[in-house]
């Protein structure tokens, strides 16, 4: 009775709910720069009804309602990556609007959409009356996701002691549960030469030479990475190449490359770093090897390092997490959902990953959608996750045998 009724208001809301989240799409907010769009969210929930709107350190919004022993948190990140190329896009990418039963707009689907509506699916359950007392529900408009996913978590956990019990991820899934995700790192490495005058290339030794050689021995080592049933194969990619030298009629005497590393289940860094170790071996090059960290100012001017490490998880099908979006899934819609895995990163590497706290995933919009071009968000998926949101807390308590 109550996911009917759930699902009658959420309907209900479908216009509203879209319309706040135009709103918050043409509020631009780049990573470290959300301090508008998080005022704007701070409005709304405060108007939905939440028991507490706050701040973090590095400036999440954080709402809660209720404060009851079983404590769940439904995140978004609020961030979004920037426009790119505008000749690639058929309207200014921050002139959000509705066409086509769709939101328009950089952040539409990633990952606006699915944080709006968990603030609706919070609203909901206000509206409906409903009993919350179990629960201690945390709505997180968490920041700096897209420029080191997991951070955001990571601060919370360990600065201001929020631990959920579970948290729902509401990155897009095209409305599919999803339990899972490859990890990912950043790596540097480094390689020395000796410049020369470039009339005279036998003098020096081309740092450049030497890294082409251990490039070659990365593409290699791609195709020969571990594979999971579940989470696909690990990947690497080579994505940036530097060369340093006193002039462009020189040898260069230093080389350095980016990787993009994703790692699959049962890779961890000691073993990433020790592959790329091995490459270099290969051939025949000495290097140095480095984990950057990301360090950069949050809106709030906080500065909070993190290594770019970012771990591989997945939460067990019979978790009672994941039982409980499959159960609500068939309560709200009567079919069965698909259960699947991102391709991307999320912040489930911080609570999952780092932290051991169980998520699942369910968000509006496509993930092929993420910073692509002309980007959009079905408002009919808004209305489906807001419903998804508001009686997930339900069946996953009825699992955990509180009623």
């Amino acid at each position: 009775m109550l996911e009917q009724k759930i699902r009658e208001r959420s309907a209900q809301l479908r216009d509203q709910l879209a319309h706040f989240l135009a709103d918050l799409v043409r509020i631009p907010s780049l990573s470290g720069a959300e301090e508008a769009v998080v005022h704007r969210i701070a409005d709304e929930m405060r108007a939905s009804g939440f028991d507490e709107v706050r701040f973090d350190g590095i400036g999440s919004v954080v709402g809660r309602m209720g404060h009851g022993p079983i404590v769940i948190a439904i995140d978004g990140h609020i961030d979004t990556v920037d426009v790119g190329n505008r000749d690639l896009w058929t309207f200014p990418p921050h002139d959000a609007h509705l066409r086509d039963g769709r939101v328009w707009g950089r952040g539409a689907a990633d990952q606006k959409g699915g944080f709006a509506s968990a603030v609706y699916g919070a609203r909901i359950l206000k509206d409906l009356g409903a009993d919350l007392s179990p629960f201690t529900i945390l709505v997180t408009g968490t920041v700096m996701e897209e420029d080191c996913d997991g951070l955001c978590w990571r601060y919370l956990i360990e600065e201001e002691k929020v631990r959920p019990e579970v948290c729902v991820i509401t990155e897009p899934t095209s409305c599919r549960i999803y339990r899972g995700q490859r990890g990912r790192m950043e790596i540097s490495v480094t390689v020395d030469g000796l410049s020369a005058h470039g009339s005279a290339p036998e003098r020096g030794v081309n740092a450049v030479y030497k890294m082409a050689r251990v490039v070659a021995e990365l593409e290699r080592l791609n195709e020969r990475l571990p594979s999971d049933d579940f989470l696909g194969k690990g990947t690497l990619v080579v994505s940036e190449i530097r060369s340093v030298s006193p002039s462009l009629c020189a040898v260069p005497d230093r080389c350095s490359i980016h990787i993009d590393r994703r790692l699959t289940w049962g890779e961890t860094e000691a073993s990433a770093v020790a592959e790329i170790e091995g490459a270099l071996q290969a051939a025949g090059v000495e290097g140095r090897i480095v984990v950057p960290e990301y360090e950069g100012h949050a809106w709030t001017g906080r500065v909070w390092p993190m290594k770019k490490y970012f771990p591989v998880w997945k939460t067990p099908a019979e978790h009672p997490a994941v039982a409980a979006a499959v159960e609500a899934h068939r309560g709200l819609f009567d079919v069965e959902p698909v259960v699947g895995r991102w391709t991307f990163s999320t912040n489930g590497i911080a609570l999952a990953g780092l932290h051991g706290i169980p998520c699942v995933g369910f968000g509006p919009g496509n993930e092929e959608q993420a910073h692509a071009p002309n980007e959009w968000c079905p408002i009919a998926d808004l209305e489906k996750a807001a419903a998804m949101y508001a009686a997930f807390p339900f069946r996953y308590a009825a699992l955990r045998g509180v009623r």
